[in-house]
């Protein structure tokens, strides 16, 4: 499993994951018969968070294996295969979801699809989730009712840790009857970058303390990625390098 999260707020749109991969194992006695599972911790080190054309930000949770193959080498293939460099953001997830349904269409893939659009005249960014076992892109960052783009927040994998920090919950009164805790609102719409940088390692961070000591399979893990767009520019926050021997 995984834990990621996008922030899209007026200057710009912030993605992050963590860098964990996990297998779980079946094994079977000399019979065949089915023994308990085994989840284990394949990889510290594995890439969920990519940069394509240097304009269009792309992070997978879920089903992150898929044939055998590491998502990384399919992101790279979809990029050099089927990608054009006038192709916008909203045409990138379009044959995303092609690529991946045609070849996984079971497969538990989800995406997050990120960049900026042209549209009349001004820079328009564009947030799309994409889950590919249910053949749905849906876009998240834009209002149908008032046709406004709005700021927020969406995040993917295992969100019981911020969900729990974050959304409405219940805790027991003063009479030891349940009611509502104080939700105290993020104003994502004044948010800056620096901002908007710190609340998602803040959220990856958090989650994956909150699993490391919570009896429960260690699905989240590893370095954070994070990676900054804006229009007409897109960079690396920080992002794990490969290395030799460390001392």
């Amino acid at each position: 499993m995984s834990f990621v999260v996008t922030v899209y707020v007026p200057e710009g749109i912030v993605m992050a994951s963590d860098s964990r991969q996990t297998a779980t194992i079946e094994k079977r006695t000399t019979t065949g018969e089915k023994l308990t599972s085994i989840q284990t911790v394949a990889s510290d080190f594995t890439y969920k968070l990519f940069l394509l054309r240097q304009d269009v930000g792309i992070v997978a949770y879920g089903d992150t294996l898929l044939g055998g193959v590491q998502m990384e080498t399919h992101i790279r293939r979809l990029e050099e295969e089927k990608l054009k460099d006038n192709d916008p953001v909203d045409k990138v997830a379009d044959k995303l979801m092609t690529y991946f349904a045609t070849r996984f269409p079971k497969a538990n893939a989800v995406f997050h699809v990120t960049g900026f659009k042209r549209e009349e005249g001004v820079s328009t960014p564009h947030v799309y989730v994409c889950y590919i076992s249910k053949d749905k892109k849906e876009r998240v960052n834009f209002d149908p009712d008032t046709g406004r783009v709005k700021y927020g927040c969406s995040w993917g994998g295992e969100t019981d840790t911020i969900l729990l920090l974050l959304k409405p919950y219940q805790i027991l009164g003063m009479d030891g009857k349940p009611a509502f805790a104080p939700q105290f609102p993020i104003m994502w719409d004044s948010m800056n970058l620096q901002d908007a940088i710190d609340f998602a390692i803040y959220a990856v961070r958090t989650t994956i303390d909150t699993v490391r000591f919570q009896a429960r399979p260690k699905s989240v893990g590893g370095g954070i990625d994070v990676l900054l767009l804006t229009p007409g520019e897109a960079r690396w926050v920080q992002r794990k390098q490969l290395h030799g021997e460390r001392k």
